[in-house]
């Protein structure tokens, strides 16, 4: 039996924090969208996620400021400390200070929880879960979108908020995603099993050779993610593998007793390959444009993926809207102008960041720790930035990174 095909107007193909954060956007400037979501239900996709300020603003635009503050930690500080004695290298604090800083404030949260408030704030009705893209073709009239499921949608316009593995992306270029030479160990612990925890309250990055690791607090848990040099090569295009056991402790045997306190209290996770996605040559083919990691997904060492994706869609619904029905072309281009230099930038920060986070002591880390005491010159480009007020921001090149 043959399905017939749906008509909408904007198809979002993607139903996590970027494609409902855009899909929200739209709706305020009197836009209305339809979310597909491949997973037939809204579960959580990674323990926490770390929302700064040029994130934060435009969750508040969107009237989700006292929910989402409702269910996040604001941190006490932002700390870098020496991977082996500790020392606090630089101390920068957050609260109510870095909210007076940059405009907005930090949160900490649990990723489920954002992705319920924006999902509780969209409608039900729009939002079509189970929906995995199979394939995407042109018609003269719009875009031709091919379900798993055998139905099949003819949308005006596409945005792919698809992640790095984007359908919509194959359909408008070929490059694919990159591994870094680096990953993670991820973890959640309660944090009363952490007694010898120093500023739990704080995010901390304990800095040393061939590895770091950051940790936040959310809720009564504190956030961790351990980062180290290799393997060499990894076995997958992208996604995790199990690690031997005792792989992780092994790795951080030398480090400071908290570090080893932090990463035994709970049992070892996978170990995740660390990509990042090259920007494509164009963001857009025809009516199709990407969004977020679809676009350029990048390193974790700013926490910026999220923040970058919302900034992503509070543009992309601006230029959408001025455009006009069927000025699909002007708008994408305009957004791709706006969005690319300051993706790229972030982009390259992350993955300088990587390195100088990962340098043994010595002069060259000793230089790195200075510029860590500077917040403004290389922090406050990034969270700082207010898409809607000024586009585009690039840092000088000395500042792109400490």
């Amino acid at each position: 039996m043959t399905m017939a095909t749906t008509d909408v107007d904007i198809a979002v193909i993607g139903g996590g924090i970027g494609g409902l954060t855009l899909a929200l956007a739209l709706r305020q400037r009197g836009l209305e969208a339809e979310v597909f979501e491949q997973a037939d239900a809204l579960r959580e996709v990674g323990a926490a996620v770390a929302i700064a300020a040029n994130g934060s603003r435009i969750l508040q635009r969107l009237g989700l400021g006292d929910q989402l503050a409702a269910a996040a930690v604001v941190p006490t500080a932002l700390q870098y400390r020496h991977w082996r004695s500790g020392t606090v290298v630089a101390d920068h604090p957050v609260g109510d200070a870095y909210a007076r800083r940059f405009g907005a404030p930090f949160w900490g949260i649990h990723r489920a929880s954002l992705q319920r408030t924006l999902s509780e704030a969209w409608d039900v009705e729009r939002l079509h879960l189970g929906r995995c893209l199979a394939g995407v073709s042109d018609r003269a009239d719009g875009v031709l979108l091919t379900f798993r499921d055998g139905r099949t949608v003819n949308a005006r316009t596409v945005i792919g908020a698809d992640g790095v593995h984007s359908q919509v992306r194959r359909h408008i270029d070929a490059s694919v995603p990159v591994y870094s030479g680096t990953s993670g160990f991820r973890g959640m612990v309660p944090t009363d099993a952490l007694p010898s925890l120093p500023s739990p309250s704080a995010v901390q990055f304990w800095m040393g050779p061939g590895g770091h690791v950051l940790h936040y607090a959310v809720g009564e848990s504190v956030n961790f993610l351990a980062v180290l040099d290799g393997p060499e090569r990894w076995p997958h295009q992208a996604g995790h593998v199990d690690a031997g056991q005792g792989e992780l402790n092994a790795a951080f045997a030398d480090w400071h007793p908290v570090v080893r306190e932090l990463l035994g209290a709970v049992p070892q996770s996978p170990r995740w390959g660390l990509f990042t996605l090259p920007s494509p040559l164009h963001w857009s083919r025809g009516r199709s444009v990407l969004l977020g990691d679809a676009a350029h997904a990048m390193l974790p060492h700013h926490g910026q993926g999220a923040n970058l994706t919302i900034e992503d869609a509070a543009v992309l619904a601006r230029c959408i809207a001025d455009a006009g029905p069927e000025g699909y072309e002007s708008a994408f281009g305009r957004y791709e102008r706006l969005r690319r230099p300051r993706a790229r930038a972030v982009q390259r920060a992350s993955w300088d960041t990587s390195e100088a986070l990962h340098l043994p002591d010595g002069p060259t880390a000793d230089i790195r720790d200075e510029r860590l005491r500077t917040l403004d010159g290389w922090l406050g480009w990034i969270h700082g930035h207010d898409p809607e007020s000024h586009p585009a921001s690039v840092p000088p090149l000395a500042d792109a990174h400490p």
